[in-house]
């Protein structure tokens, strides 16, 4: 028996590379970069970054759910953004869904994101509970 599950949840749709949504590690769980797309693949919000980040927290609650977690369990976030003046857009809707759990969290202002139009980028740590 192994103690790594890799976690792939289709309704979020194919990863574009060779990754799964997460790795389930003993009681740890390492969730990949979600972006702001739907299970076809397409981005959803437009050039809203609130919109884009409520679609990436709805992912990453979808994951979470999958390895029998919730946004209570989460224990770190990188949160990567086109645009760090952006921050202020999307923190209420990062509040929407950790509501009184604060993570460890770093963000990172970078020049672009794998797919063209995307503004964020969240990845995540979180402990199973057993």
């Amino acid at each position: 028996m192994t103690d790594r599950e890799e976690i792939r949840v289709p309704e979020l749709g194919e990863p574009i590379s060779h990754y799964t949504d997460a790795v389930r590690v003993g009681d740890l769980l390492f969730v990949s970069g979600c972006v702001p797309t739907d299970a076809a693949g397409n981005v959803v919000g437009g050039d809203d970054v609130a919109a884009q980040a409520r679609q990436v927290f709805e992912n990453i609650g979808a994951i979470l759910a999958a390895a029998g977690a919730s946004y209570a369990d989460v224990a770190r976030v990188t949160v990567y953004l086109t645009d760090v003046d952006d921050r202020a857009k999307i923190n209420p809707v990062r509040q929407e869904f950790f509501g009184a759990t604060r993570p460890a969290s770093t963000l990172i202002e970078v020049s672009r994101l794998a797919i063209p139009g995307i503004k964020v980028e969240v990845e995540a740590i979180a402990r199973v509970p057993r």
